[in-house]
């Protein structure tokens, strides 16, 4: 069994999709960070059979929102003084902007650069979101964010 070391203060992402910790520790800039942080891959869950956990020993902002798209069944605990002092479950926001790019290109924002790529959920149940300006359909958890 792996050990990784407890945090004093500091944030743990848990229940990420196996397979999508890359790209959350990517996105966080985690690869740069000056301070200690782990991305563990393929931990045995008995609710998703496999998922991966990030543990950031630092305390960081993080737009929870995004973290929601990405992956809605995301829990983020904030650990003060190495426990538990607060959990967060994250869900689908009903909006986004600039977390990914519409692929459409008739869409104005792909020729317009300062235009945001926004998207509103559309269907909950499918995790389904369209772009504000010409409505290309996009799922959330698939592909990647800006």
């Amino acid at each position: 069994m792996l050990n990784v070391d407890t945090i004093k203060n500091g944030l743990v992402i848990d229940h990420i999709r196996a397979g999508s910790g890359h790209q959350i520790f990517s996105w966080l800039g985690l690869d740069k960070a000056s301070f200690c942080v782990a991305l563990i891959l393929n931990v045995p869950s008995s609710k998703h059979g496999k998922k991966d956990i990030i543990k950031i020993d630092n305390i960081i902002n993080v737009d929870y929102s995004v973290l929601g798209f990405i992956d809605p069944s995301i829990t983020v605990n904030v650990i003060v003084e190495e426990r538990v002092a607060k959990k967060i479950n994250l869900t689908l926001p009903e909006r986004v902007e600039n977390v990914i790019k519409c692929k459409n290109p008739r869409c104005i924002t792909s020729t317009e650069q300062y235009i945001p790529h926004v998207f509103r959920l559309v269907d909950k149940k499918r995790a389904e979101y369209h772009c504000e300006y010409c409505d290309e359909l996009y799922r959330a958890g698939v592909g990647e964010v800006f």
